[in-house]
C-alpha cells in the first residue's frame, strides 16, 4: 500500500517549483491532491498531467493572502473529498533584494502578506476542519532564512522566521488534538523563484549561492518534497513542532 494512499492533501503554491515537485510526490504515493495557486494555467496543467498519469488531482484558484478566499477552498475541498488530511503552506515570493532603508513599504507588505499571513490564514481554516475530523497534518514552509540573516532580504527573512514561530506555537496549541504541525527550511533550490531573481545557472549570483553551501551544489524540489512526506507521514508520527533543515549544511557553519 501507498504511503499516502487514501490521504486528501492540500498544497497551496502547488504548480510550479518545490509545489509542483511536492504535489507530483504525494500523488504518486497515493495521495489525493489539490493544488491551489494564483498561477490558474500551470496549475491546471499539473493536475491533468497527474490524472493522466492514474493520480487524482484538482486545481483551485487560490490568493493565500485573502483569508476568505481561503476558507471558501478549505471548504471546497471537504466539499468534494469530505475531509483534509495534509496540508502543506508553501505559497510565497522573495520579494525585492533591497535594504531596509530603500525598501519600499508596499512592497514589504505584499512579501508579509503572501509569505506570512498566507500561513497563518492556511493554518487557521485547516486546524477548524482538522478538528472537526479528529486530526491531521501540517507542514508550513520556511526557509534556512527563518534562522540566518541575509542581505537585502529583510522582508522575507523577518517572513520566514515568523513562520517557524507560528509552527511551534501552533504545534504547543494542538498537540494534544492529533494536530502535527512541522515546518521545513530549504536552503537555495533550483526552481523558477531563483531564476526569477536573476539567479541563473552560469551566472556569478548562481555560483556564490552554489559557494554558500558546503555540499557544493544547490538543492532540487524532490529533496525537499521527500522532506515534506517524511513529515507528513507516519514514520514521523513523534516529530512536532520542528523545523526540520534542508539546506546542505548551509546552517552547519
Amino acid at each position: 500500500m501507498k504511503r499516502f494512499e487514501g490521504k486528501v492533501v492540500m498544497i497551496s503554491g502547488g504548480s510550479s517549483g518545490i509545489g509542483a515537485e511536492t504535489t507530483i510526490a504525494f500523488a504518486e504515493e497515493g495521495a489525493k491532491v489539490v493544488i491551489t495557486d494564483v498561477n490558474e494555467e500551470k496549475g491546471r496543467k499539473l493536475a491533468e498531467e497527474i490524472n493522466e498519469s492514474g493520480g487524482t488531482a484538482v486545481f483551485m484558484k487560490h490568493n493565500v493572502a485573502d483569508a476568505k478566499q481561503t476558507k471558501e477552498i478549505i471548504n471546497k475541498i471537504v466539499e468534494k473529498f469530505g475531509k483534509l488530511d495534509v496540508a502543506f503552506n508553501n505559497a510565497g515570493i522573495a520579494g525585492p533584494s533591497l535594504p531596509i532603508s530603500e525598501y519600499p513599504e508596499e512592497e514589504w507588505e505584499r512579501v508579509i502578506s503572501i509569505n506570512l499571513l498566507g500561513v497563518y490564514y492556511g493554518m487557521k481554516y485547516q486546524i477548524q476542519q482538522m478538528l472537526k475530523q479528529g486530526g491531521g497534518t501540517i507542514v508550513n514552509n520556511s526557509s534556512i532564512l527563518g534562522k540566518v540573516g541575509f542581505n537585502n532580504a529583510s522582508a522575507y527573512v523577518a517572513a520566514k522566521h515568523a513562520v517557524v514561530g507560528l509552527t511551534k506555537a501552533a504545534a504547543l496549541e494542538y498537540a494534544s488534538k492529533n494536530i502535527r504541525i512541522n515546518a521545513v527550511n530549504p536552503a537555495f533550490i533550483k526552481t523558477p523563484l531563483i531564476e526569477n531573481a536573476g539567479m541563473k545557472e552560469g551566472t556569478e549570483m548562481y555560483d556564490m549561492l552554489v559557494g554558500l553551501h558546503p555540499i557544493g551544489r544547490l538543492g532540487n524540489p524532490r529533496e525537499v518534497a521527500n522532506a515534506v512526506l517524511f513529515l507528513s507521514g507516519e514514520d514521523a508520527s513523534f516529530i512536532h513542532g520542528e523545523s526540520l533543515m534542508v539546506d546542505g549544511g548551509y546552517t552547519a557553519k
